[in-house]
């Protein structure tokens, strides 16, 4: 509990979340947890309204994570209880189709109960347009979470707050500090608005589980927080980096990885054999050879097989994207540096 309210004010989340309120937050093992159980509570409220689960709609963007689709699964839902909603060539959220595919559903005879956003798309660090997405969920009564597992790390530097920029009308909100904020696997923080609708949709209480301290309120029990019944003490290892590294260094920690992006963004702009394939926002930097796909994919396999630097890909308007993530504890100038040298050379061998 203190750790998680440390974190609110660490990355200046709305006071909505703190546990002096009707919020809080947990840690839950992955931003996929935290999907199914804002999933989960959004559901229960819906059917405990009077829907049918057969009626009940979600919405997310086209390039929202997997998680989220593989949520909609596990709690129950079919292919058309989804729909993923793209509004650019980056796949964000498109505010207007959002609110035209409510309208429709409704008029359907459908319940539009649940919206996922995304603040940094795992492809190319997109953000959804999270204020327009809010006031169409706010309007309909729709129950909105968002993603923000690596950007969501960038609200500790007071400058990249504009990560959050929406988060006040949001019923919960989930990034992850194992991805981008010098903790180990496995560590997400998961905030809701209104904890009494998420320990509704997840608390079942046999006799076993029944204690004085409990039935007071005097405890909060997360195991109505979460899936499992059991669960780690994630928190201490949270509390030792933030003691050990201070708000100062964690800063140092993230504005260190967005110079290095933005200086091999730089390098990739100059040549021109290369180029950007998507706005450079923070630490992720995407971009392509100027060739057709074989020959990224072949760049890409390349610099893989050599063993001494490793690039993941996606696919965006242009095609085959190859990306650049700077990211780990460890990583330093040199590094880029190398891994850019190594990029050219292999190039040249191409070209």
């Amino acid at each position: 509990t203190l750790v998680l309210d440390w974190m609110v004010e660490l990355c200046d989340l709305p006071r909505r979340f703190h546990s002096s309120g009707p919020g809080g937050g947990v840690i839950q093992d992955s931003a996929s947890s935290a999907v199914l159980c804002a999933l989960v509570a959004a559901r229960h409220r819906a059917v405990t309204a009077g829907a049918a689960l057969a009626d009940l709609v979600a919405y997310t963007g086209t390039a929202a994570h997997s998680s989220i689709e593989k949520a909609a699964r596990v709690a129950g839902f079919g292919t058309d209880q989804l729909v993923a909603l793209g509004g650019d060539a980056e796949g964000t959220l498109d505010a207007d189709a959002l609110a035209a595919a409510v309208s429709a559903d409704r008029a359907a005879g459908r319940v539009p109960f649940f919206v996922a956003a995304t603040t940094g798309t795992t492809s190319s660090l997109a953000f959804d347009p999270l204020r327009r997405v809010g006031d169409v969920a706010s309007a309909q009564g729709i129950w909105l979470h968002v993603d923000g597992a690596m950007a969501g790390s960038a609200a500790v530097c007071p400058e990249l707050r504009w990560v959050n920029d929406g988060l006040e009308a949001v019923d919960s909100y989930a990034f992850n500090p194992h991805k981008w904020l010098l903790t180990n696997f496995d560590c997400d923080c998961f905030w809701v608005a209104d904890r009494a609708a998420l320990v509704a949709a997840l608390s079942i209480l046999p006799e076993f589980l029944r204690t004085a301290a409990s039935a007071s309120g005097q405890v909060i029990d997360y195991r109505d927080w979460q899936i499992p019944l059991g669960r780690r003490f994630r928190a201490l290892k949270l509390w030792f980096v933030i003691r050990h590294y201070g708000a100062e260094g964690l800063r140092h920690h993230i504005r260190n990885h967005v110079q290095l992006a933005k200086e091999f963004a730089g390098w990739v702009a100059a040549d021109g054999r290369f180029a950007l394939a998507a706005p450079v926002r923070l630490s992720l930097v995407c971009f392509r050879l100027r060739a057709d796909d074989a020959a990224n994919q072949r760049l890409l396999d390349l610099v893989n097989a050599s063993g001494r630097m490793y690039l993941s890909h996606t696919r965006l308007a242009d095609g085959l994207v190859l990306r650049m993530a700077i990211g780990g504890t460890l990583t330093e100038r040199r590094h880029v540096e190398a891994a850019w040298a190594l990029l050219r050379t292999t190039a040249d061998a191409l070209l």
